[in-house]
C-alpha cells in the first residue's frame, strides 16, 4: 500500500472525522470550550456502554485462561500502547498479583512511554517479535489496542498469536475495522469524531482506559480478589497498605482497628486474617482452606 493510499484510508476512519460540535473551538471562550470536551466525553461513556456485552465475553474468556495458567498480554502503540502499560502496572499493588501475570508491550518498548518513537507503529513484525522476547505462549490472552483498528504493528501481532492458538482480542474505536476482523473477540465503542480531529488520546482514549479498567477489574473479581469491593489481595508492604489491609479486616469482621492490626501481623495477610476469625482456626488452617477455594475469600468462609 503506496503512502498515499494509507493517508486516503486514514480519512475514511471515523476517528479522523472533524467533528461539527467543535468546528469552532478556538473562537469559544474557555467555559464553552471545556463544555465541548466534557459532552464529548459523556459520548464515550456511552460508546462504552453498548460494548457490555463484549467485554463481558472477554473477561469470561481471560478468567478462563488465566485459572488454566495462561497470562494477560495488552499490545499498542502511542496512546494505546501507554494505557495497556499503564492498566497491567497497576495490577500487581493492587491485586498483589505477579508481576508477569499482566503484562503491557509498547511499540518502541519503554521509551515510547514518554517519548514518541517514529514509525514503531508501521512494523507488523516488531508486534510479534516483542511478543516473542516475553515468552508469549499458546495457553496466553492477547488484547490487540488500537483506536483506528489498523496499526500494523497490533495487527502482525493479533494475527501471529491468533496462528499460535492464544485467544486474541481487539479493541478499537472503528466498527468493522482490520483489527476487530483479525481477532477472535472484538470490543468496538465507536467513539467518533474527535473535539481536535485526529486526537485520539482524547475520546478514544478515554474509551480505551474504560474498557481496560473493566478488563482487568472484573477478571481480578471473578479471580476473588475482591471481597464485596474490598481488595482484600491487598499486601500491607508500605504504611499506607498496611493501614488500607487493617481497615479492610476490621470492616469485615467488626474487629476495632487495634484488634485488626494485631491479627494481620498475626496472619499475614487480609484473607487469611478474616478466616482465622470467621472460623476460629489457626493460620495454617485459614491457608489451606483459601488454596482449597482457590484463594476466594466467599467460597474459603462457606
Amino acid at each position: 500500500m503506496s503512502l498515499k493510499d494509507t493517508e486516503l484510508h486514514l480519512a475514511d476512519l471515523p476517528t479522523e472525522a472533524r467533528n461539527p460540535a467543535s468546528a469552532h473551538l478556538d473562537e469559544l471562550s474557555t467555559p464553552d470550550l471545556l463544555q465541548v470536551m466534557s459532552t464529548a466525553d459523556r459520548e464515550a461513556v456511552a460508546a462504552v456502554e453498548q460494548q457490555l456485552t463484549e467485554i463481558a465475553a472477554t473477561v469470561d474468556a481471560v478468567v478462563a485462561r488465566l485459572e488454566a495458567g495462561g497470562r494477560l498480554f495488552y499490545l499498542g502503540a502511542g496512546t494505546s500502547g501507554r494505557l495497556g502499560v499503564l492498566d497491567a502496572s497497576e495490577c500487581p499493588p493492587t491485586y498483589n498479583t505477579p508481576p508477569e501475570l499482566v503484562q503491557g508491550i509498547i511499540a518502541g518498548g519503554d521509551v515510547a512511554l514518554r517519548s514518541s518513537v517514529e514509525r514503531a507503529e508501521d512494523d507488523p513484525i516488531q508486534g510479534r517479535q516483542d511478543l516473542e522476547s516475553h515468552g508469549f505462549a499458546a495457553n496466553d490472552v492477547l488484547v490487540g489496542i488500537a483506536a483506528s483498528g489498523r496499526t500494523p504493528y497490533v495487527l502482525g501481532g493479533i494475527g501471529w498469536a491468533r496462528n499460535l492458538g492464544a485467544l486474541t482480542i481487539g479493541l478499537s474505536c472503528v466498527p468493522g475495522s482490520e483489527l476487530a476482523q483479525a481477532a477472535e473477540l472484538a470490543i468496538t465503542p465507536a467513539t467518533g469524531p474527535e473535539v481536535v480531529t485526529g486526537s485520539t488520546r482524547m475520546k478514544a482514549g478515554t474509551a480505551t482506559k474504560l474498557v481496560l479498567n473493566m478488563i482487568s477489574t472484573a477478571t481480578m473479581v471473578r479471580r476473588g480478589y475482591v471481597y464485596g469491593n474490598l481488595m482484600v489481595n491487598v499486601q500491607p508492604t508500605n504504611g499506607k497498605l498496611a493501614d488500607r489491609a487493617t481497615r479492610i479486616i476490621a470492616t469485615i469482621t467488626g474487629l476495632s482497628h487495634a484488634q485488626a492490626a494485631a491479627l494481620l501481623e498475626k496472619a499475614g495477610s487480609v484473607r487469611t486474617a478474616v478466616i482465622m476469625h470467621r472460623l476460629g482456626v489457626d493460620r495454617d488452617h485459614a491457608e489451606a482452606r483459601l488454596a482449597a477455594a482457590g484463594g476466594r475469600l466467599q467460597e474459603a468462609l462457606q
